[in-house]
């Protein structure tokens, strides 16, 4: 598991955001931040306020329900990607047997099944 440091950095990456832009979404320099990633042991109130400029939460998983938590994030990635897929080529779902939304958009609402 990668330590908190990481995961902070990882996310600053995905979102674009380089360290000077925390001094806009949570009012620390790039000096203060870049020495918060590099080595770290920040204040918890400081470690939420990152996490709110990173669009995350701080959370506390006990061990025991640490795979389930995993899972179901795992999960959620995949069904982001599968959405993504879905825009990238809206005749995917056909294959399924479905029209996409576009064909239908009015769907089951009626209950008109055929």
């Amino acid at each position: 598991m990668k330590s908190l440091l990481k995961q902070l950095k990882g996310r600053r990456i995905d979102l674009g955001l380089k360290q000077h832009d925390m001094l806009l979404r949570i009012g620390v320099s790039r000096q203060q931040y870049q020495q918060l990633e590099s080595r770290g042991n920040p204040r918890l109130n400081t470690l939420e306020l990152v996490a709110k400029g990173l669009n995350s939460r701080l959370m506390l998983i006990p061990d025991e329900s640490l795979a389930a938590v995993q899972a179901v994030l795992k999960g959620s990635y995949m069904a982001d990607d599968s959405a993504e897929a879905m825009r990238q080529d809206p005749s995917a779902s056909r294959s399924n047997g479905r029209q996409a939304l576009s064909d239908d958009p009015w769907g089951d609402m009626l209950g008109d099944d055929e």
